[in-house]
């Protein structure tokens, strides 16, 4: 497996782990004891804040938000392990 890692399965492997954290950290929300998984920060643009391209006949809205949880740098962490070890 050593010769098919490269950045785009380490890059698949992250994007895993902040998925999976973003789950993890979604499910905890509401559990008392585990609720500090879901704390987090937003980045990105907000919603009065969007790039719009208009076209004419084809308008593009683009934005970019980032949910950071304690979940989801728990999952990058863990992703970054796994791809290490296999």
């Amino acid at each position: 497996m050593a010769k098919y890692k490269n950045g785009w399965l380490l890059l698949l492997f992250i994007i895993i782990g902040i998925v999976l954290g973003g789950l993890v950290a979604e499910a905890a929300k509401g559990v008392s004891g585990i609720s500090w998984l879901s704390y987090g920060q937003t980045i990105g643009t907000v919603d009065g804040n969007l790039t719009t391209i208009d076209l004419g006949v084809i308008i593009f809205t683009i934005a970019l938000q980032i949910k950071l949880t304690v979940a989801s740098i728990i999952g990058i962490i863990l992703a970054i392990i796994v791809f290490k070890v296999i």
